[in-house]
């Protein structure tokens, strides 16, 4: 993990969910997943929407040609789990659906205007991941 992904996981653990520095104010999340090729647990902080059956995630990477390496894990291993505040949850992830996506995605472009800038740079879709809660 590096070295700025542990320091936001230490500050969000420490304080409920809450980090300052870039993500000060957003809803961050952590998004516990399973390595598709090592199967050991990785951790990565992530901006969310909450959706009415659960949360969504952007698999941006901040606009680069290809996706992050936890979007490769969920469609390898799609069992994970989220840390919201200080809850934990279970959860089902799936790779939205077009129909699904076009709205979620245009929420979180209008919210965070961040993501608009992470589509332009990139010639990718970038993947909206759904979170649903597991019984």
């Amino acid at each position: 993990m590096s070295d700025w992904n542990h320091s936001i996981i230490e500050e969000f653990r420490a304080n409920n969910g809450v980090v300052g520095g870039p993500f000060a104010g957003a809803t961050l999340l952590l998004l516990h997943t399973t390595g598709a090729q090592t199967g050991r647990e990785r951790i990565s902080p992530l901006m969310y929407q909450q959706l009415d059956d659960g949360y969504a995630v952007f698999a941006s990477k901040a606009g680069a040609s290809s996706n992050p390496d936890w979007y490769h894990n969920i469609l390898a291993n799609p069992q994970v789990s989220i840390e919201i505040g200080d809850r934990s949850l279970a959860c089902q992830a799936s790779v939205a659906s077009p129909e699904e996506r076009a709205p979620i995605w245009e929420r979180q472009k209008a919210a965070h205007g961040g993501f608009a800038e992470y589509e332009a740079r990139t010639e990718r879709e970038i993947p909206v991941i759904l979170l649903r809660p597991r019984e």
